[in-house]
C-alpha cells in the first residue's frame, strides 16, 4: 500500500546553490565515487542490560553480524527528550538545555527551535552537505503542542517530515505530514504506527532523488508504553518474565532517597504488572524487527545497501523491578543509561564487538564525518566513531562520559500519595514513585583498563554521593562512596565538575584515567574569575 504519491512535498534547493554549498563545506568528498547514505533507526525505551535485544533476531543478523556491536554505549540522560536532543545536537543536556520531557524543561520549546534546531546534524547535512533528509516517527515529547508551534512547525533540516504529535502511541495518533495534520485510527492494516513508519520509509526509498545521498531517521514507538503489539505478535513470549537478577525486588540500601522510598518486597500486583509489561515490550519489538528487515531488503534490491551505513540504537534504557522500582527509566544505573548500538556499512568488518566507551552525543559527529563535514566547524561535545568503525589501530580513546538529569514534578503533594513528601511524580498505585522535582544528579561513567567505575552526585539538600565498581558489582548493589580511596574520590569529584561545565572541545579533554589527565585547580575558574559549578540551573532557559 502506498501512503504517498511520487510528488512528495519537500523544501527545495537550487542545483547552483547545492553545488556552492557542497564545494564550501564538504570539499573532500567532491569527486568521490559516491557519498554514503545513512539510516538511523531509533527505538524508544529499549534497554541493553535486561535482554532488550533478545527479540530482534533479524536486526542482530542484518546489522550486528554484518558490522559492529558496541557493548558500552550510554546515553547522557536516561529520559526520552533530553536524550533525543543529545542525538540531534551532539551535545550534553547542560549545553542543549533540554532537561526533561516538559515544555518548561525545554522539550521542543520555542527556545529549542530557535537556538538548537538550526544546528542539529540533519540541518548541517541538508544545508551544507547536500543530503536529502527524511524523518518519520517520534521526535521530541512535546512536539506539536500549541505552545510549541503546533504540527505546522517543521524543524530546519528535514526535506521530508512525518512526525508524531507528542509521545509514543501505536493507534489513534496524529502525524505532521510536512506541517499538515493527518489523523490515524485503530485499524491495524492502515494505522499501526510501526508499520506506517516502515511503509513511509519504503516509499521514500522509491521516490527519492537518485542524484543526492540521503539520511533517514526512523523513530519507532516501540517498546514504549502502552506496549500495544501487532495482532500477530500478541501471544508471543507467554512464558517470559522480567529477569530476576541480583538487584530485582531488593531494597536500595545506601542509595538516594528516591530509591530508598520503594517498598520491598514489591506487592504481587506490581510484580504481575511489570512481568506483563516486560512481555508486551518484547512483543512490540517484533514489528521493529520486521521494519529493519524490510528496509535492508529494499536497500539491497535497489543496489544501495553496500553504500549505506545503518545505525540502530535507543534513546534510553529501562528497568522492571530493579531495587523494587516497578517500571520506568530516569535513574543513574546501568539498566537505564546503557543502550544497544549496532552499526553496519562500507568498510566495517562483520561480526565485531567494540568495548570502547561511547555515548549518543557521538552519533551526530560520526554521521557528519561520514558525509565529509569538518567537525571543527561544529560546537558538538561528542566525537566521531569512524576510527573505531574502520578498525583504527593504536587508537587513543576517552575513558569517561557524563550522565546528567534534572527531575520532573512540582513542589506539591501527590493527591494519590498524601503521605509522601511534595514533589514526587510517576507514582504507582502502591505509592512507589519513580521521579521527583529534585531528582537531580550528575555522574561520571568511567571505563578504562584500570577501572570500570561510576561516580554520581545529587544536587539537593542531601548532596548524596553514589559510587560503584561495576567490575566487582555489575548489579550496582553496593555503594562504595564511603570506602573508596579518598584521593580517587576527589579526582572524580573534580572531573565531574569539569564535565558539567564543558562545551565542545573541553568535553573531550582527558579523563581521570587518561594518560594526559592533569589535576589543575585553575581550570575550575572561568575567564571571568567565577568558580565553575557542577550544579544544574533551576531555570535552564
Amino acid at each position: 500500500m502506498r501512503l504517498v504519491s511520487a510528488a512528495w512535498p519537500r523544501q527545495g534547493r537550487s542545483p547552483a546553490l547545492l553545488l556552492l554549498l557542497l564545494l564550501g563545506s564538504c570539499l573532500r568528498l567532491v569527486g568521490a565515487a559516491r557519498r554514503p547514505n545513512v539510516l538511523l533507526v531509533l527505538t524508544d525505551d529499549q534497554d541493553a542490560e535486561l535482554g532488550g535485544m533478545t527479540p530482534l533476531k533479524k536486526t542482530k543478523a542484518l546489522i550486528g553480524e554484518k558490522g559492529m556491536t558496541f557493548s558500552s554505549a550510554y546515553v547522557p540522560s536516561a529520559l526520552c527528550c533530553p536524550s533525543r536532543a543529545s542525538i540531534l545536537t551532539g551535545k550534553y543536556p547542560h549545553n542543549h538545555h533540554v532537561v526533561n520531557n516538559t515544555l518548561e524543561g525545554n522539550c521542543s520549546s520555542k527556545s529549542w527551535q530557535k537556538i538548537q534546531e538550526p544546528n542539529t546534524f540533519p540541518a548541517i547535512l541538508r544545508s551544507l552537505c547536500g543530503y536529502q533528509t527524511f524523518f518519520a516517527g517520534k521526535y521530541l515529547n512535546e512536539y506539536g503542542a500549541p505552545d510549541a508551534g503546533g504540527l505546522e512547525h517543521v524543524p530546519l533540516g528535514w526535506s521530508y517530515w512525518y512526525a508524531l504529535e507528542k509521545n509514543s502511541k501505536y493507534y489513534n495518533y496524529t502525524l505532521s505530514i510536512n506541517g499538515k495534520a493527518r489523523t490515524h485510527g485503530e485499524n491495524y492494516s492502515v494505522d499501526y504506527l510501526t508499520d506506517v513508519l516502515a511503509n513511509l520509509s519504503l516509499d521514500f526509498l522509491d521516490y527519492k532523488s537518485n542524484s543526492e545521498p540521503f539520511f533517514m531517521m526512523i523513530s519507532t514507538p516501540a517498546p514504549h508504553s502502552p506496549w500495544t503489539a501487532a495482532p500477530q505478535y500478541q501471544k508471543e513470549f507467554q512464558n517470559v518474565f522480567a529477569p530476576r537478577n541480583k538487584n530485582f525486588n531488593i531494597h536500595g540500601t545506601n542509595k538516594h532517597w528516591l530509591i530508598r522510598q520503594a517498598k520491598t518486597p514489591m506487592t504481587n500486583s506490581s510484580i504481575q504488572f511489570l512481568d506483563d509489561a516486560f512481555r508486551r515490550r518484547w512483543q512490540t519489538l517484533l514489528s521493529v524487527d520486521d521494519l529493519v528487515e524490510k528496509l535492508v531488503k529494499r536497500l539491497d534490491g535497489t543496489g544501495e545497501l553496500d553504500n549505506t551505513y545503518i545505525f540502530y540504537t535507543s534513546d534510553n534504557g529501562y528497568h522492571t523491578g530493579q531495587f523494587s522500582l516497578p517500571i520506568d527509566k530516569r535513574q543513574l544505573y546501568e539498566f537505564d543509561i546503557k543502550v544497544p548500538l549496532l552499526v553496519r556499512g562500507p568498510g566495517i568488518k562483520p561480526n565485531q564487538t567494540s568495548k570502547m566507551l561511547v555515548s549518543n552525543i557521538d552519533l551526530g559527529p560520526t554521521i557528519l564525518d561520514l558525509a565529509g563535514y569538518d567537525l571543527n566547524k561544529t560546537q558538538m561535545d561528542g566525537v566521531s566513531l569512524l576510527p573505531i568503525l574502520k578498525g583504527a589501530s593504536n587508537l587513543t580513546w576517552r575513558s569517561d562520559v557524563l550522565v546528567e538529569y534534572q527531575g520532573e514534578g512540582r513542589n506539591v503533594t501527590d493527591p494519590t500519595c498524601p503521605s509522601l513528601s511534595p514533589g514526587v511524580s510517576q507514582c504507582f498505585p502502591d505509592c512507589v514513585c519513580e521521579d521527583a522535582y529534585n531528582n537531580t544528579y550528575a555522574c561520571v561513567r568511567t571505563l578504562s583498563s584500570l577501572w570500570n567505575l561510576q561516580y554520581c552526585e545529587f544536587d539537593d539538600q542531601e548532596v548524596f554521593v553514589e559510587v560503584y565498581n561495576i567490575t566487582a558489582d555489575p548489579d550496582q548493589i553496593t555503594n562504595i562512596a564511603k570506602t573508596i580511596d579518598p584521593e580517587l574520590l576527589g579526582k572524580m569529584n573534580y572531573r565531574l565538575m569539569m564535565l558539567q561545565s564543558c562545551s565542545g572541545p573541553t568535553c573531550r579533554t582527558p579523563g581521570v584515567f587518561d594518560p594526559g589527565y592533569r589535576f589543575d585547580l585553575r581550570l575550575m575558574f572561568s575567564n571571568h574569575g567565577s568558580i565553575r559549578t557542577r550544579r544544574f540551573s533551576k531555570h535552564p532557559l
